[in-house]
């Protein structure tokens, strides 16, 4: 039974950058049980990447039919025709011809009778029975195990008992060992395994182990759960009356088991200036794109239990619904953000009735502050772009580029530099090789382009860049002796999200939380600053259903390739930060800036 039928979840996969790893998964055959209550038997099942299938017989006026009970006997159900024929025409065309395929028969009849007539009429059949990658076993009423030798090399059993004394040449016609779960467990798949049945479950699969044979449980429950605890205890063969939902969910595990090796030190905060009613000067708004609460559950679980982020008392909540759409987008929330102004989604700094709108970059820079737009992203991005530009649509590069040379920003750091290759930027910015030159600089006006177009992520090698960007630009900015407003973007926390991919969520998050620490300590040594962290919107729905603190494993799940309409946080750092508490509209943090930066 080692060439079983197997579904090939996922292999380890080393990450660059950070090094979080996917967690390696093992081989797991997926059993569509009843499969004859299937919308399709046997191709609903095989075409979603199942490779085992159960059938029920009853052998009637010399007709095996396929049915869990004799009353649900029809004419035309035979397992002739639900699966004899169904799998001779996937052979003949070559559908994923390399699968391995199980097919269980669960005989309902008289044992012998019935399986002398299922020899008879699998002989008639021999692409079947003479194909290496097809395994017949026999489950349900069985003939006594010292029979089993009695029958043809194409026929294998189902064994269900453990302990008893049997011959190596019997065991040599066993397929599978199954044993009924009910019998070591009530759990129902929710939650976790008491501690008492999870060691009779286990001591029951590894005796099974012993035995060589591929194991499965049946009336095990039926859930996410329950496949990732079975299989994780060691059971092959997963039982599921949702066979789609069950490949999928192991599919795409291996985008989804994630166990951290990297973290973020995590950075205790004075709280000396923090909630006191003392004059702000600086703002520094950092923005995880993407960033919901589970985003930083998660990313605060694999780092053993805490974040910097996690340390600050004053959070809230903010709805982020667009002007026009009960989802937004990256511009409509930007905007928001910026000009404390609802919008519609594309719309860069534009109203709804596509008329510009000052945003607060401009405001403060009339009131002599410095500014700056800091972004892992292209800063072209709909995020960065709200805080300089005005466009009807968030694709018109050419109208925010512009925007961008003219701006009262005194920094920029992104990516994008290919847009700007025959432009006028350097008669408005100096534009600088790396960060590291912001030490030096006694220039005004600074941009530094990191990459030619978008920029990479962690896992492709971005490095520390964010955490050095918000290091350096502070104090480039406090070097200026001016008061000064900084929007800082973690932007692939979103492009994560997208992807569905948890290692690259906590690979940005972690990176993310590395430059709120440096936002912190700055303003621990100056106190007339004030933090704030939030996001633009949450994306893809995430949720972590399962993981493992000590070990650094988070398993992620996703509702969504796309943004959600889901609350996200906001925390605040030092004086006057209570202001940002509560639970009220993304465009109303704009107005909150303004207003503790008036007190």
């Amino acid at each position: 039974m080692k060439n079983n039928c197997k579904l090939l979840l996922a292999f380890l996969i080393l990450l660059t950058g950070l090094n979080n790893k996917l967690v390696a998964q093992k081989n797991v055959t997926i059993h569509s049980h009843n499969d004859y209550k299937q919308s399709v038997p046997f191709w609903n099942a095989f075409a979603n990447g199942a490779t085992s299938f159960e059938a029920d017989i009853f052998l009637k006026d010399s007709h095996l039919f396929v049915a869990h009970d004799l009353e649900d006997i029809r004419p035309s159900k035979t397992l002739v025709n639900l699966y004899l024929k169904p799998i001779e025409n996937a052979l003949k065309l070559e559908y994923q011809k390399d699968k391995k395929i199980i097919l269980l028969i669960d005989i309902k009849s008289e044992a012998e009778a019935t399986l002398n007539k299922l020899v008879t009429i699998l002989k008639k059949h021999p692409t079947i029975i003479n194909n290496k990658n097809i395994q017949i076993i026999i489950s349900g009423n069985r003939p006594k195990p010292e029979e089993y030798l009695n029958y043809p090399d194409f026929i294998f059993f189902d064994y269900q008992e453990l302990g008893a004394d049997i011959a190596s040449e019997i065991w040599n016609k066993i397929g599978m060992v199954s044993l009924n779960f009910k019998r070591f467990s009530e759990w129902n798949g929710k939650g976790r395994l008491t501690h008492n049945d999870e060691k009779r479950v286990a001591n029951v699969i590894a005796k099974a182990k012993k035995t060589n044979k591929p194991f499965r449980f049946w009336a095990s429950p039926d859930s996410k759960r329950a496949w990732r605890v079975l299989s994780d205890m060691g059971v092959d063969i997963i039982n599921t009356d949702h066979p789609f939902k069950c490949v999928t969910y192991f599919k795409t595990l291996s985008n989804r088991v994630v166990i951290s090796d990297t973290f973020s030190d995590v950075y205790d905060p004075t709280f000396k200036a923090d909630q006191k009613d003392l004059p702000v000067k600086n703002i520094i708004l950092l923005i995880g794109d993407g960033n919901g609460l589970a985003q930083i559950s998660s990313t605060a679980l694999v780092n053993n239990g805490e974040l910097s982020l996690t340390q600050l008392k004053s959070i809230g909540f903010i709805k982020t619904q667009a002007a026009d759409d009960f989802t937004t987008d990256s511009a409509a929330a930007g905007t928001a953000l910026a000009t404390g102004v609802k919008t519609n989604n594309r719309a860069i700094g534009t109203d709804v009735h596509q008329k510009p709108i000052k945003n607060i970059t401009e405001i403060l820079n009339e009131q002599k502050f410095s500014t700056a737009c800091i972004s892992t992203d292209n800063i072209l991005g709909a995020t960065p772009a709200s805080f300089y530009a005005h466009a009807i649509d968030r694709s018109d590069d050419p109208t925010i580029a512009k925007d961008l040379i003219n701006s009262k920003l005194n920094l920029f750091i992104g990516g994008g530099a290919a847009t700007f290759k025959d432009s006028s930027i350097q008669d408005n910015f100096n534009i600088l090789s790396s960060i590291s030159d912001l030490k030096n600089t006694t220039n005004d006006k600074v941009g530094i382009f990191m990459s030619e177009h978008g920029m990479k992520s962690i896992r492709n090698g971005r490095g520390n860049m964010l955490a050095d960007a918000t290091k350096f630009g502070l104090e480039f900015l406090k070097k200026k002796n001016q008061p000064f407003f900084v929007m800082i973007e973690a932007a692939k926390i979103d492009h994560a999200g997208h992807s569905n991919d948890t290692a690259g969520i906590l690979a940005e998050s972690i990176d993310f939380d590395k430059a709120i620490t440096e936002a912190l300590i700055f303003a621990d040594n100056n106190p007339e600053t004030l933090v704030i962290i939030t996001a633009d919107h949450e994306t893809s729905g995430f949720s972590i259903p399962q993981g493992d603190v000590k070990k650094h494993e988070i398993e992620g799940y996703f509702a969504s390739y796309d943004h959600t309409a889901i609350m996200v946080p906001i925390f605040a750092y030092g004086a006057q930060s209570n202001e940002f508490q509560g639970v009220y509209e993304n465009n109303e943090v704009f107005h909150k800036i303004l207003k503790v930066l008036k007190k």
